[in-house]
């Protein structure tokens, strides 16, 4: 059965603390699908799963923009963050080797994962929604396979 929800973040305060929320949950091998439009809070959030996943060092948590790939270390194994903004297609995946990526015991956190077209076993779904009236965020969470929820 697929666990999911929709919670609603008005600050980036709130959005860390859900984040960090389900970085506590997830373990190695895991892929986390961010979605959501420019400025919506990506890296924010991604941030928060680091500081969940125990990276050690959380100031090295960056957008990969125009490195494409971080790695960070931490108390779990290897997370991999990557940005595919700027990529088109399967050559593109090819070349920065996602494919070895997505094999790895690791966490990966894919931002524009929308754009990834490779299969991927049992992802978490996350799509960030901004509210234009309120600038609250509003963040649909699909688990996968039914999972402890990040309330």
């Amino acid at each position: 059965m697929r666990a999911s929800q929709v919670l609603r973040s008005s600050s980036e305060e709130e959005t860390r603390r859900i984040g960090l929320r389900l970085g506590e949950t997830l373990h190695p091998p895991r892929v986390v699908l961010l979605s959501g439009e420019l400025g919506a809070g990506k890296t924010v959030f991604t941030q928060a799963l680091a500081a969940g996943l125990e990276v050690e060092d959380l100031s090295l948590v960056r957008s990969p923009s125009f490195t494409l790939i971080n790695e960070y270390p931490s108390a779990r194994g290897r997370i991999y963050h990557v940005d595919l903004y700027r990529l088109e297609g399967a050559d593109d995946f090819h070349s920065i080797g996602i494919e070895e990526i997505l094999e790895r015991e690791a966490v990966v956190i894919i931002e524009w994962g929308e754009k990834l077209d490779l299969p991927v076993d049992d992802p978490v779904r996350i799509r960030i929604l901004v509210d234009p009236a309120s600038d609250d965020r509003l963040l649909e969470i699909d688990f996968g396979e039914e999972r402890e929820e990040a309330t």
